[in-house]
């Protein structure tokens, strides 16, 4: 299946983590340390890390961000990566999409959604980000889209967009004038096979109307349809 390393410090949730995931059929390593476990991201990429937020050595969001900062080679810095959280904090939450977190889980949480989890970013990772074929280039007004490249410019200037940003653009751009619900984009742009948090599109919405939107706090292009979702205007 997947090479799975699992970085968390807490040795019984270690070992539960890694007996799941060994039955689901992925090749797992362990960790216990933040910066063995950047070493090892950097030395040997897995094809997804789970990592917990707070580690002896180097914390999860510094290691997250070291990982994304990695851009002369995609096999470490486009690794999927779960992280894994103590605190119900929104703020949490948000700095670790932030620094380029995939998804999150909030401890305690099932097994079950885990797996979940888990399969949702690995089948992401196989398809490249987006489902289907989309065509080599998307457009809409002073907006261009490399798909292949995966790089986006407004205005003939290139666009710094985080790899989650770039495929909730992308699929804007594919979808336009359609009503699209969060839901619909946690399918289709997270990959989740059931409803998760959709507070994680209207954060990934509000990064993203900040790059592409002449005046953010009041939207043209990514436009908000209340108690429907979003709606991209060319």
């Amino acid at each position: 299946m997947a090479d799975v390393l699992i970085v968390e410090d807490e040795e019984s949730l270690l070992h539960t983590l890694r007996y799941n995931l060994s039955r689901a059929g992925h090749d797992v390593r362990l960790c216990t340390d933040g910066r063995v476990a950047l070493d090892m991201l950097l030395g040997n990429p897995p094809d997804l890390v789970v990592l917990d937020l707070m580690l002896p050595g180097m914390d999860g969001l510094e290691i997250c961000r070291r990982v994304r900062a990695e851009v002369t080679n995609p096999t470490v810095s486009h690794v999927p990566i779960v992280m894994l959280t103590a605190r119900d904090e929104e703020i949490d939450k948000v700095l670790g999409l932030e620094v380029g977190a995939d998804d999150y889980l909030t401890k305690p949480f099932s097994m079950h959604e885990l797996l979940a989890r888990v399969k949702a970013q690995l089948r992401r990772a196989d398809m490249g980000g987006l489902a289907g074929e989309p065509p080599a280039q998307l457009t809409a007004d002073d907006l261009v889209i490399d798909v292949a490249t995966r790089r986006a410019y407004r205005e003939g200037v290139e666009l710094r967009l985080k790899r989650r940003e770039f495929d909730l653009l992308a699929y804007f751009l594919r979808y336009p004038a359609q009503v699209l619900s969060r839901e619909r984009l946690l399918r289709n742009v997270w990959g989740y096979e059931s409803a998760g948090d959709t507070r994680t599109v209207d954060v990934h919405v509000r990064w993203l109307r900040a790059k592409v939107e002449a005046e953010p706090t009041n939207p043209r292009r990514i436009q908000t349809v209340r108690g429907l979702g979003y709606l991209f205007v060319r």
